[in-house]
């Protein structure tokens, strides 16, 4: 297994499905997410998509009326209708909402820490 191909696999994909907002320069897209990992997301491209992949987005996930999960992120792929975006950085609030997140969707808790562990070598 190549190092890179190891290297996705540490991190869990969640499908999740909750409102979600990227953003750039003044622009502003309501997106389809597909799922959310330790490190990044996924989502749908959307019909009206101009963002530039050489600059960095911010993302916003609503979890709720009070909880969101807000990252900045850098387009990773385009790829068959579909937009990967690494996490480049996250608060502390979020960063534990989306831990929390993970972890209920895991319900392994020693996976939990073998992907954080894995964030904080990364």
């Amino acid at each position: 297994m190549s190092e890179q191909h190891s290297d996705r696999r540490r991190f869990k994909r969640i499908a999740f499905d909750a409102r979600t907002e990227l953003s750039q320069n003044g622009q502003r897209w309501s997106v389809q997410l597909l799922d959310l990992s330790l490190k990044g997301l996924l989502i749908q491209r959307p019909e009206s998509w101009s963002g530039d992949a050489s600059q960095p987005f911010a993302a916003d996930v609503h979890l709720n009326n009070e909880a969101e999960i807000r990252m900045d992120v850098q387009l990773a792929h385009d790829d068959h209708g579909q937009l990967g975006f690494v996490c480049l950085n996250i608060g502390l609030e979020s960063i534990e909402h989306l831990r929390r997140l993970v972890e209920l969707n895991l319900g392994d808790p020693e996976e939990l820490e073998r992907e954080l562990g894995a964030l904080i070598e990364a």
